[in-house]
């Protein structure tokens, strides 16, 4: 099993720009790259409306465990391209996700959350095959309260923000049992200054317009597919707060898959990784070190 990842253990990161021809047009993913090459590797896909720098200390961990490590953001989000077509249906995500996988050969597992979570069960249906998928506080069925506070949070403030402090105010809003960061120029790693001096979220405000009750029906019909064989061992790091799965959502979901491994991550809400770190990257330690050995 591998070890505790050494908190200061120096882990270097290639990013790389890897295109992609779909819809019509070319999309650039931006991806980091880290730990051994030929390492049985771990692909990490992130939320909606979040960058692939909310995985940097989990990525870090990863590698310094003996994983190889890809950490790319989702098309409209972060460094990577957006579509000037709105080409943002999980088909398209599962498409990127596949270009990913194809960089190497080997061995692999999907680490997703919330939307990447959603990408790697439709990718389980399309028919890509990891080692395993952890999914981080998403269900086929989740609470619609939940998400539409996601949703509503990724919409709203379309003028921006005047400064860093206006941006803290807006994410603390959303999270108020997460201590407000005493310096915030972290989140510019979320935001973008544009021509009229002011900070915008760096996604495209055309992610919303696909709809997210489509992508809902879109992850529970591929839960029924893949159902019928589970193709890996998929499990499950909730958060006990979180007001998107709920003990109804994992119950409907153990229907399903009745061999779910469900790792509960207490003082946790939908943002797993980020409110309680330790818990969560011992949960996907576990998994990895029964599922994809080093």
């Amino acid at each position: 099993m591998p070890g505790r990842a050494i908190e200061n253990t120096y882990v270097e990161v290639q990013t790389l720009r890897v295109a992609r021809y779909s819809s019509g047009e070319s999309i650039a993913i931006a991806c980091d790259v880290s730990g051994a090459e030929g390492a049985p590797r771990v692909i990490l896909l992130h939320g909606g409306g979040q960058t692939r720098h909310s995985w940097s200390t989990t990525a870090r961990s990863l590698a310094a465990n003996g994983y190889r490590v890809y950490n790319f953001d989702a098309r409209g989000h972060g460094e990577s391209d957006w579509s000037a077509a709105g080409a943002y249906s999980l088909r398209d995500r599962v498409d990127d996700l596949e270009k990913i996988v194809e960089l190497e050969r080997g061995t692999f597992v999907l680490v997703g959350a919330s939307l990447g979570g959603a990408t790697a069960l439709c990718a389980l249906a399309q028919g890509v095959r990891p080692a395993g998928v952890v999914l981080v506080d998403i269900v086929p069925e989740p609470e619609q309260e939940g998400i539409a506070k996601i949703t509503d949070f990724m919409g709203a403030h379309s003028n921006g923000f005047a400064n860093l402090s206006e941006a803290a105010d807006a994410v603390a809003a959303y999270n108020p049992s997460r201590l407000r960061p005493t310096d915030p120029s972290g989140l510019m790693r979320n935001l973008r200054r544009r021509e009229d001096g002011r900070l915008y979220w760096h996604w495209d405000p055309k992610i919303l317009s696909d709809g997210a009750k489509g992508h809902h029906a879109e992850v529970q019909t591929a839960a029924e597919i893949f159902a019928k064989e589970t193709p890996c061992p998929i499990a499950l790091v909730r958060g006990l707060k979180s007001d998107v799965v709920s003990d109804e959502g994992v119950t409907r979901f153990r229907a399903l898959i009745p061999d779910l491994e469900v790792f509960d991550v207490g003082g946790a809400g939908h943002m797993v990784a980020g409110d309680n770190n330790d818990a969560f990257e011992a949960a996907v330690l576990s998994f990895l070190a029964r599922h994809l050995q080093v």
